[in-house]
């Protein structure tokens, strides 16, 4: 079934055709057309912007959009082949392995993309959402910004949804969205993480995470799912909880009073490797050993998780996959076929960065 922009297209491309239009002729605005097929700024620029591609308008800056003498220049239609790519990261992190993933699926059919960095930050997911719309791209990937907070960017995901634009979510997504995603289990295996972390003896545990996207709150929820299931050892479970916005030196602040105290704990589990590795840091500061005086496990198998001193014990982010398996759904959901979603169960790779108090 034809998706609304290629209806639209099709009926200014036939009115052009039956020389209702003649060359040079302007077209009606945006608005006007909006108007008249009653559909979204979206569907209509996606179509002229197709009709531009395929050489029956052309457009002039500030003026409008005119009639091409299409009779007498008309080549084959153009397929840009351009998937829009939108993640809250693109240099650092796990982000250029994903990205690469991502890339080498979609590059093997012909495809390229069109990357848009928000920075974490919704002023500037708005900007890049809005520009792949604009772009008139064939597919969408998303990641959303600030995923676990109300996002005022919700209309331009509805957008998309309702434009039936091809696109999906990676590593978080909405669950009032109808929009397909590949996530990871975070609840689940941080819960099996922090269960790994009571096998070893360790009971006075404290949990450092990020609680403004999924992922972060997910983990939060595995690490007290672990604790729910021992309530014997529930009074010992410590929780430092900040958002992106939030300043590190005072997360540091609250995390040294933690190692400080009378009874700190034998081990942290942290949001991420990043912040783990920041942890240790911390911990050396004040004169304590890892892992003779605190244990500390990560999230994410980091680049450097294997390098620091000692190897971070880690969950290893399927990154490559992730983004191999992302090309490949959108690539399905551009020809039209249904897509189910993926949820990766990733494995944990124990190293030293953890003591076993049992021997």
């Amino acid at each position: 079934m034809a998706t609304k922009y290629e209806t639209v297209k099709g009926k200014i491309r036939e009115v052009i055709s039956s020389g209702q239009y003649q060359p040079g002729d302007q077209l009606p605005t945006e608005s006007a057309l909006m108007k008249e097929y009653q559909v979204s700024r979206y569907t209509i620029r996606r179509a002229m912007g197709e009709l531009e591609n395929e050489h029956y308008i052309y457009r002039i800056q500030g003026g409008g959009m005119f009639v091409e003498d299409w009779h007498n220049n008309h080549d084959q239609p153009v397929n840009q082949k351009v998937i829009g790519v939108v993640t809250t990261h693109l240099a650092d992190y796990i982000f250029p392995s994903i990205i690469s993933g991502i890339d080498r699926a979609l590059s093997s059919q012909g495809y390229s993309i069109l990357l848009g960095n928000t920075h974490n930050d919704h002023d500037q997911e708005r900007l890049s959402l809005q520009r792949m719309l604009d772009s008139n791209v064939d597919g969408l990937i998303l990641e959303p910004t600030q995923s676990a907070r109300p996002n005022p960017n919700r209309d331009l995901y509805q957008q998309i949804e309702k434009s039936r634009i091809p696109a999906m979510f990676i590593d978080a997504h909405y669950d009032d969205s109808s929009l397909p995603y590949i996530d990871l289990a975070d609840r689940e295996t941080e819960a099996q993480l922090v269960n790994g972390l009571f096998d070893k003896g360790h009971e006075r545990i404290l949990g450092i995470f990020k609680i403004d996207d999924m992922q972060g709150v997910g983990r939060l929820q595995g690490f007290m799912d672990a604790y729910t299931a021992h309530p014997d050892k529930a009074l010992l479970s410590n929780v430092i909880m900040y958002q992106s916005s939030d300043d590190v030196a005072s997360i540091f602040a609250k995390l040294a009073q933690h190692l400080q105290g009378t009874e700190r704990p034998t081990a942290i589990a942290c949001y991420n490797d990043q912040l783990a590795i920041q942890v240790m840091d911390v911990v050396r500061s004040l004169g304590m050993k890892i892992p003779d005086d605190i244990s500390i496990v990560g999230f994410d198998d980091y680049l450097l998780s294997a390098s620091v001193l000692p190897g971070l014990t880690t969950v290893v982010h399927p990154k490559n996959k992730m983004g191999m398996d992302a090309g490949k759904m959108i690539l399905r959901l551009i020809k039209g076929e249904q897509v189910d979603p993926i949820v990766y169960h990733p494995e944990i790779i124990e190293r030293q960065s953890v003591k076993d108090l049992t021997k």
